[in-house]
């Protein structure tokens, strides 16, 4: 079970939950929803989320995303992240943890 993980707000995750999924404007503008692997969390909160409050963590389980996700090379970074090629099914999502 890969486990790979997405930095959100409390609001965004639950509109995902009222709607049955959880989709991002990445997915409708790159094509796919970026997110980390553990030793990257750092790294993305601190490049994109340091003056957000109210984030959470969600902790997604690869085996039960129903589309695909694939490791690809980020040359802003110099390191590979997964993207999720569609919407997080809730199922996938193993656990929300709150961050601030």
């Amino acid at each position: 079970m890969p486990v790979i993980y997405h930095i959100t707000t409390k609001e965004a995750w639950k509109e995902a939950i009222e709607n049955g999924a959880y989709t991002t404007p990445s997915l409708n503008e790159e094509g796919f929803i970026h997110c980390s692997q553990e030793g990257q969390i750092e790294g993305v909160l601190q490049r994109y989320f340091a003056d957000k409050h109210d984030l959470v963590k969600l902790i997604i389980d690869t085996d039960k995303l129903n589309v695909r996700f694939v490791f690809e090379w980020s040359p802003s970074t110099q390191d590979t992240f997964p993207h999720v090629y569609g919407p997080i099914n809730l199922e996938a999502v193993m656990e929300v943890k709150e961050l601030s």
